[in-house]
């Protein structure tokens, strides 16, 4: 009971992180589902309208139950506070209620699994969502709606915290640039959800009493929905990706032991992408009718959107030059982010250009762009973060030979699965088809015995971290040898997280100022 009424941010962040693993493991059981179907041309383990549903709520499950909340709601409830100097969030008793939002969302989503499944897609295209599918499509987008108000709690917190709650000395170039990329997010979180909310409730709307906003033959237009979806959705590409750009900055910059390469131009760009993210909706739509004009704005757009991306990358790449690097199993997730998350940023380029969209769009091409850059880049970093703060969140030290071994794994099991559907979508195969051609028979296969060590590899993280609550050596305080204000404080924090508020006298990557300190001391 002491944990389902605290507020403190910590348990909370802890809460949230057992809620999102869970989804994950529920998401990543469709996945395999999804993935072993497609083994063989035809039948091999359900029927069509179990493959339309396993896709569907694989899809619903990562995106609005994973991926969303994952770095900030877990590991940035438990740390923002923490990292700059606060003793809790701006508004713990929000915080707290986005926790049960979240929960009560999430129920709801998953109560479709027992009433009738959803097979739309996770996009809810309409008509097919508002007029023929006959499953739970009204359960799903309720649920996705209460999930978004959670998000704009948590949003609206971390930015009030980060404005009003910096410790002395603690200026905004001081800050880790995980907090600016929780507040690039946050902002994007607060402005574009509501417009998630206002759509799926007008497609509940029209799916309950065919009021007519997306459907032709009552006046309504088809591709608004698209419009509206989008608007949210790319920026939600956003909220999902800019916590793992944070994330990555500090498992790069305490695991080489070297100051942030253009630590301002890292913050910035975070902030750039949470602003030119909202105006690219239209390059998921090429094909949707639009005008020739409109398309190539769009395709403009998205190629101007890829270079505050492409600056971190350059930094990330130039922190590790000539850096004391430790090959430790965050740094290693850390790696394996940068060579996944160009892949995926590439690709999203060539997609970007007009000419090949038409030819790519709604292939495998597109689904192995996508993956790429969420779980290649954002359930990556989760877990690299994961493993780079757990002996802060619980005091223990995990198996470094078992966590090297799933981060191997991983990166060998995505690549398998999802670099060779970048030769099937060149190749014409369509993604979310059921039967196909026997000459992807090959391909596909691989896939999926790629998909196996992939889910092998996350089983081994994840069970090397369950492992170590009960048989990990006592972590120190400080066991990376991090200069930011969470790696001062005992490890698991105190429940004020500090005895005396600190004073901050130099940035969160200044080792040679903080060596020299010492040694002045």
């Amino acid at each position: 009971m002491s944990w389902l009424i605290t507020i403190d941010h910590k348990r909370i962040g802890l809460m949230y992180l057992a809620s999102v693993v869970l989804a994950f493991l529920v998401g990543g059981l469709f996945a395999l589902a999804v993935r072993l179907e497609l083994l063989t041309p035809d039948r091999t383990i359900m029927s069509a309208a179990g493959y339309n549903q396993a896709y569907t709520l694989h899809g619903a499950v990562m995106v609005f139950l994973f991926i969303i909340p994952s770095i900030p709601a877990s590991l940035g409830n438990f740390l923002l506070p923490i990292m700059i100097g606060a003793k809790d969030v701006a508004f713990p008793k929000l915080n707290l209620l986005s926790l049960y939002v979240f929960w009560i969302g999430a129920l709801i989503t998953l109560s479709s699994l027992v009433i009738g499944g959803i097979d739309t897609g996770w996009t809810f295209y309409v008509p097919y969502s508002s007029r023929v599918s006959t499953t739970a499509v009204i359960n799903v987008t309720l649920g996705a709606f209460i999930m978004g108000f959670s998000s704009i709690l948590t949003g609206l917190n971390f930015i009030v915290t980060m404005h009003k709650l910096r410790a002395p000395g603690m200026s905004w170039y001081r800050m880790p640039l995980l907090c600016w990329a929780l507040y690039a997010t946050s902002l994007v979180q607060v402005v574009a959800t509501p417009v998630l909310g206002i759509t799926l409730v007008l497609l509940i709307f029209e799916r309950a009493f065919s009021i007519g906003i997306f459907d032709p033959a009552l006046g309504g237009d088809p591709v608004l929905y698209q419009h509206f979806f989008w608007f949210y959705s790319h920026p939600a590409v956003y909220i999902m990706i800019l916590p793992g750009f944070g994330v990555i900055s500090e498992l790069i910059a305490v695991h080489s032991r070297r100051k942030v390469f253009g630590y301002k131009a890292i913050a910035f760009s975070s902030v750039a992408i949470a602003l030119v993210g909202f105006l690219v909706w239209g390059h998921h739509m090429f094909v949707s009718g639009q005008s020739e004009l409109a398309g190539t704005i769009f395709s403009f757009l998205t190629f101007l959107v890829a270079i505050p991306s492409g600056i971190k990358v350059f930094n990330w790449t130039s922190t590790l030059w000539r850096g004391s690097i430790k090959l430790d199993t965050p740094m290693l997730y850390a790696l394996a982010f940068l060579i996944l998350f160009t892949i995926g940023g590439l690709t999203g380029v060539f997609l970007g250009m007009l000419g090949v969209d038409l030819h790519l769009h709604d292939t495998y091409f597109v689904v192995a762009h996508f993956h790429y850059v969420m779980v290649g880049g954002t359930a990556v970093a989760f877990f690299g973060g994961l493993f780079h703060w757990w002996p802060k969140m619980t005091g223990k030290m995990y198996s470094e030979k078992v966590g090297a071994l799933s981060a191997v794994l991983v990166f060998i099991g995505f690549n398998m699965t999802f670099f060779t559907q970048f030769f099937l979508g060149s190749r014409g195969m369509p993604r979310r088809y059921y039967n196909y051609l026997d000459q992807f028979q090959p391909l596909h296969a691989f896939s999926t015995v790629g998909s196996w060590v992939l889910g092998l590899g996350f089983a081994i993280g994840i069970g090397a971290l369950l492992a170590s609550l009960k048989n990990g050596k006592k972590a120190p305080a400080n066991p990376w040898g991090g200069l930011s204000l969470e790696w001062q404080t005992a490890s698991p924090p105190i429940t004020e997280n500090f005895k005396d508020t600190p004073t901050v006298t130099h940035g969160a990557y200044d080792y040679a100022l903080a060596q020299g300190q010492k040694d002045h001391t």
